[in-house]
């Protein structure tokens, strides 16, 4: 009697998985038809060009540069 009961654990416990199994198959499926009904009836748009930045502060940029330089070749002779 006890190994019939084994027996149909067994059973349920396949039929269990195969269900989630094919389920997910399934949900995958679906998700990706919709991705292909979301791009093919609305489209992502091509972000506008970003403007080139003015690079009128290179002055103050490279005078920054060499204050890091100058400070890290400071602190590596005090070292």
């Amino acid at each position: 009697m006890e190994f019939n009961l084994v027996g149909e654990g067994l059973k349920f416990m396949v039929l269990g998985m195969l269900i989630v199994f094919v389920f997910l198959i399934v949900l995958v499926q679906v998700m990706k038809l919709q991705a292909m009904i979301i791009n093919k009836y609305f489209p992502e748009k091509e972000p506008p060009a970003a403007p080139a930045p003015v690079t009128g502060d290179s002055d103050e940029e490279s005078r920054r540069t060499a204050a890091i330089i100058a400070a890290v070749t400071e602190f590596r002779k005090n070292k």
